[in-house]
């Protein structure tokens, strides 16, 4: 599925952020593009975090980043796992770093920084210790 707000080269790129990120820690990140809602993106969110995400983690400490580059929204959605640790307040700021950069048409670069700095975070609370499968895929997923 083509999208007109990344290149080729952005996608992969994304895929490697992921990569990268998911290395520091036993957290799993995934990014997906919605190029279809029209209704609720906090619903549509959900639904998709439910059957990419949801208690498919043995620490519940899966991370989404669902993108509506049309509308310019962007919704981060958490496990159990990352809500007890993590601090509402890191997402908040995130979320309104990348929707800034999303303004300026900086769709890679903001999602792109945003997956890196994720990892380090996770970092703090999900360290590595023995294996580190990979749980979740790393590839972009599309709607």
């Amino acid at each position: 599925m083509m999208n007109d707000f990344l290149t080729d080269q952005q996608m992969a790129s994304l895929v490697e952020a992921i990569q990268t990120a998911e290395d520091y820690s036993s957290g799993e990140i995934r990014i997906h593009i919605d190029s279809n809602t029209e209704g609720n993106n906090a619903e549509i969110a959900f639904e998709v975090f439910k059957r990419l995400c949801k208690d498919k983690t043995i620490a519940k400490n899966a991370v989404l980043f669902h993108v509506n580059f049309e509308q310019k929204y962007l919704t981060i959605i958490g496990d159990e796992g990352i809500h007890e640790k993590v601090d509402q307040n890191f997402w908040e700021r995130m979320h309104d770093r990348i929707t800034a950069e999303f303004s300026k048409g900086n769709f890679h670069d903001g999602l792109k920084n945003a997956v890196l700095e994720t990892g380090l975070e996770l970092k703090k609370y999900f360290p590595i210790t023995g294996e580190n499968p990979n749980e979740l895929p790393n590839e972009i997923t599309f709607s």
